[in-house]
């Protein structure tokens, strides 16, 4: 099974070149992406990334706190284009379970990105409230789950084993951190993950030899020296 890779970014320039490469499946977004690319209006600013990206999925995140607000937000979300897919967080700031709003979205048939899972309790009760006819997206935090010394691994391994008969339903690796988090996934057989752009680029360069590498490192080092004018 592929394990798809998803471009995270906001930046226009930087979705144009990757939705050309093949390598990047999808795009995932939020609003601290959203802000750090620039964006002053919401709406505008997405419709114009999705005039050239009109195939690849692509998720945008409702930034609306309260459940009502939330569903208002998706409904207008999911108009913009039929590769949209809706980010619902887990809970709203206030530590609510945000299952109402996922159930009534995914049994109306709209594609969701549930997103801040950091535990297979979360897993379970977002499964349960998913239509499973509806295609829809569970990601899970591994690397900032690893940023506070907690093992990833087996939350992957209970979603997986949970989802995995229903086609519809993917678990996608979040918060990527370095190249080798893809290895990790690819054993795991999760089905997305998101990755920065240098994260991307890193991957062209796999099965590079230990040798050459030990060269390419001696060589920058020697390079760096030298540039420096060092002398003892």
């Amino acid at each position: 099974m592929k394990t798809k890779i998803f471009c995270d970014i906001a930046d226009f320039k930087t979705i144009k070149f990757f939705n050309k490469k093949k390598i990047v499946d999808g795009f995932t977004t939020n609003p601290s992406l959203m802000r750090l690319a620039g964006a002053k209006n919401y709406k505008d600013y997405s419709k114009k990334i999705l005039n050239f990206c009109k195939k690849k999925p692509i998720s945008f995140e409702v930034f609306a706190d309260n459940p009502k607000d939330m569903l208002k937000q998706a409904y207008i979300i999911n108009s913009w284009g039929k590769n949209v897919y809706v980010k619902i967080p887990v809970m709203n700031s206030k530590g609510i379970f945000m299952g109402p709003v996922i159930k009534e979205l995914s049994f109306k048939g709209i594609k969701l990105n549930i997103t801040a899972v950091y535990t297979y309790e979360q897993v379970k009760k977002i499964f349960k409230n998913l239509n499973k006819k509806t295609k829809s997206i569970i990601s899970i935090f591994a690397g900032r789950m690893a940023d506070k010394g907690k093992d990833p691994i087996p939350i992957f391994k209970n979603s997986i084993n949970l989802t995995k008969k229903n086609k519809n339903i993917e678990i996608l690796w979040a918060s990527t951190r370095e190249a080798y988090n893809y290895t990790q996934a690819k054993k795991l057989k999760c089905n997305i993950i998101t990755m920065p752009p240098k994260i991307i680029n890193q991957i062209d360069s796999f099965g590079k030899s230990f040798k050459l590498m030990t060269l390419d490192t001696v060589k920058g080092f020697l390079s760096d020296s030298k540039k420096s004018k060092f002398n003892l």
